[in-house]
């Protein structure tokens, strides 16, 4: 059963990397998406220690970080919302 989750693995991975390499634009969202996901993990790394939102502490993690890559400065406040009503 492992041999076919690994084969179904390296060939979903190959057609990706195909699908990627043949169409440009794939190219400029992957640029675009690597400088998001850098963004925010230095903007939530710069709110956790500067303090200026005291007594809150955003992890930087894939969930965080990928909320505040797809929400922008909306998902900040959701992390931060939820972390307040949860804890």
């Amino acid at each position: 059963m492992k041999t076919i989750w690994m084969v179904s693995l390296l060939a979903s991975s190959v057609l990706l990397i195909l699908v990627v390499v043949r169409n440009r634009l794939s190219f400029r969202w992957l640029r675009r998406f690597g400088l998001h996901l850098v963004a925010a993990a230095l903007v939530l790394y710069i709110l956790n220690y500067s303090g200026v939102i005291p007594g809150f502490e955003v992890p930087l993690n894939p969930a965080t970080i990928g909320t505040v890559v797809l929400l922008g400065l909306p998902g900040i406040a959701l992390v931060l919302g939820l972390q307040m009503v949860l804890f």
